[in-house]
């Protein structure tokens, strides 16, 4: 009986993931190019190449779930197009090889933008740029004969979240007593999951053969807008709130015309202008979990930049 949990990729949620599972128990073998990862009595760490098939194939021996967690080498659509599909067909046969279902961290891209809170029965079909790869990545998992389960997410917060919006962006900013410049609007609701209520319904939706094959929402708290998320990181770490101003979507349009990271960035600036919403009522039904109270997830995130 496959009894190994594997875990690609070391970033905030594929460390999370494996600190979670290792912390109740199972044995997890996490997979990065460079063997990095948390250091833990049951996290036994490997060097491999996830879009080599011999060394995948090999390090998936005896593995009853794969938690796919590796991200693109830079964030632009080239690089995702000509790094992700490939990986993520890799993984699929390796895993359908040994039985074991695969778990995807998600985005919302899929959904493109979209004038209502965001549910599961939404379509996911945008179509161009890195919007567009999502929901043809989404597409070839429901094909795969092996079983899938994708858990969409906001944009990140937590701990050891640093490259994101509410990541060391703000954090440190905040603590420091810095006027925040924020992309787009500071008074549109917009969605943040705390990654380790990620983490958690990955790994509870792994152990629940009725969830596979199902795009799930995490648990994610309600929305607030970008001066609110401030101000709570501001409470959390008993300091003054400090200023919080937008960065105008149409400035980025324009830096892009000569910054390609910055055209990048553009793409999306949608969610920071217009209302940008995930409810995840559905899926904490499904999953029996709730989100992470603001409260707590931000004090827990002000703590950790605090003991770096």
């Amino acid at each position: 009986m496959n009894t190994v949990h594997v875990v690609t990729g070391a970033g905030p949620v594929g460390s999370t993931v494996a600190t979670q599972l290792a912390d109740a128990g199972q044995q997890v073998r996490l997979l990065t190019r460079s063997g990095s990862g948390p250091d833990h009595a049951l996290i036994e760490r490997r060097r491999v190449d996830v879009s080599d098939p011999a060394q995948v194939a090999a390090a998936f021996a005896g593995a009853a779930a794969v938690h796919h967690c590796i991200h693109g080498s830079s964030y632009s659509a080239k690089a995702w197009r000509a790094e992700l599909p490939e990986a993520e067909q890799v993984v699929l046969r390796a895993a359908g090889e040994v039985g074991a279902v695969v778990v995807f961290p998600e985005s919302l891209y899929s959904y493109g933008p979209v004038d209502r809170p965001m549910t599961e029965d939404l379509p996911r079909d945008a179509t161009g740029g890195k919007l567009g790869i999502r929901a043809a990545l989404l597409r070839a998992r429901e094909a795969s004969a092996t079983p899938t389960i994708s858990v969409a997410a906001s944009d990140f917060y937590g701990p050891a979240v640093l490259n994101a919006h509410a990541g060391e962006r703000m954090v440190p900013a905040v603590l420091a007593g810095r006027t925040m410049r924020v992309v787009g609007r500071t008074d549109r609701p917009h969605s943040y999951t705390y990654v380790p209520d990620l983490a958690a319904a990955m790994i509870r939706a792994a152990s629940r053969p009725e969830l596979w094959n199902s795009f799930l929402h995490a648990p994610t708290a309600p929305a607030l807008t970008q001066a609110e998320l401030v101000a709570a990181f501001a409470a959390a770490a008993g300091v003054a709130t400090p200023k919080v101003t937008g960065l105008p979507a149409w400035v980025l349009s324009a830096a892009g015309l000569v910054s390609p990271a910055t055209r990048e960035l553009a793409e999306t600036a949608y969610m920071f202008t217009d209302p940008f919403v995930l409810d995840s009522s559905a899926s904490e039904a499904r999953l029996g979990l709730a989100p992470t109270p603001i409260e707590v997830g931000t004090k827990e995130t002000v703590a950790w930049w605090r003991a770096r």
